[in-house]
């Protein structure tokens, strides 16, 4: 497995990129919008494509670089179910799989230090956000944090992780760039409490002054959505309302982007092709699956997603390469399921 931890001393964030294989799918967890252009150094020096771009959490102390990610790749940007973000192109929840080619990790609901924290388990290894840091954990003062919700995320399901797994935290302000389980329990101060009220005593305790960016960097981090109202103007999208009345007409051909595991947890559009977002390049060169179809079959080609993000952008990547044909359903099934539309599971 390729695997990097990336630091940017700025605001003491690690990143951490992903991979299988050269040459294969990676993703990166926590990136710095300052560090977006060294990270796409590493990945082209790799010989990667970047597929997701994952934050842990809403960060209140630096600005994401999921944005710019999406912008200059056309990855898939995750973060979890609870996220005040508008749009992200993939939202997980406890239980989901996080996964790329070769990487599959376990999505861990771990809410305190904010109410969108969530932790990676993969194997050896797990990502903890702010939520377990290395010999502390996270504050909980401020973005619906809560030292309860805190508690029962820690010793409730990080620490019964065996005590080799390493611990992989979003931030480290003393040098330390990796810990274990074991070692979490023995030595993290903040353990060492023999209740829930004593953990919250303690946290209460602590009277952090707040981060220096958070005025900045928590308003930009909850607007990394794409602009679909830039597709909509082009005159490429249809409202979940138009759309539910183009179902089984026959010059209409909808293609569902999404991945198979949130098709089986949330339904898909009746009658609608499954075409993941990932091979989309391929679908749509010449000779390429959706390509023929719109060429044979004489269809308009209607892409969906989650909440319209990877739809944008396909719809934007077609039209790039002549696929004139194709529109997509604003707001994705999300919207479409608001407006009452029919799905098959």
């Amino acid at each position: 497995m390729i695997f990097r931890q990336l630091f940017d001393s700025v605001s003491g964030t690690y990143s951490y990129l992903l991979a299988s294989r050269a040459g294969g799918e990676a993703m990166i967890i926590d990136p710095v919008l300052e560090k977006v252009d060294r990270y796409l150094q590493l990945i082209a020096e790799l010989d990667l494509r970047l597929v997701k771009a994952v934050d842990t959490h809403l960060h209140a102390d630096h600005i994401t670089g999921l944005g710019a990610l999406r912008d200059r790749t056309r990855c898939v940007t995750v973060m979890g179910e609870n996220t005040k973000a508008d749009v992200v192109s993939m939202r997980l929840a406890e239980g989901d799989k996080l996964a790329i080619e070769g990487v599959s990790m376990d999505v861990l609901y771990t809410p305190g230090h904010t109410d969108d924290s969530y932790s990676f388990l993969m194997n050896d290894r797990v990502f903890t956000g702010d939520t377990l840091l290395i010999r502390g954990t996270g504050r909980t003062d401020f973005q619906n944090g809560d030292a309860r919700m805190q508690y029962d995320s820690i010793f409730g399901k990080l620490l019964r992780l065996p005590d080799e797994t390493m611990v992989f935290p979003a931030h480290d302000y003393k040098g330390d760039t990796v810990s274990t389980i074991g070692e979490e329990k023995r030595y993290n101060p903040r353990l060492q409490i023999k209740s829930v009220d004593e953990y919250v005593a303690l946290m209460a305790s602590l009277k952090l002054p707040n981060p220096k960016m958070m005025d900045v960097a928590v308003p930009s981090n909850m607007k990394v959505g794409l602009a679909q109202q830039e597709i909509a103007r082009r005159g490429w999208a249809l409202d979940a309302r138009t759309a539910i009345g183009m179902v089984d007409r026959p010059d209409i051909a909808f293609v569902d982007l999404r991945e198979a595991a949130e098709r089986a947890k949330h339904g898909s559009i009746p009658g609608a092709l499954h075409a993941p977002y990932g091979d989309l390049q391929d679908n749509i060169r010449a000779g390429g699956m959706l390509r023929e179809l719109a060429r044979i079959s004489d269809k308009r080609i209607v892409f969906y997603c989650a909440f319209g993000e990877r739809s944008a952008m396909a719809v934007q990547a077609a039209q790039d390469t002549g696929l004139a044909s194709t529109l997509h359903v604003e707001g994705g099934i999300d919207a479409w399921k608001k407006a009452g539309g029919p799905l098959t599971r």
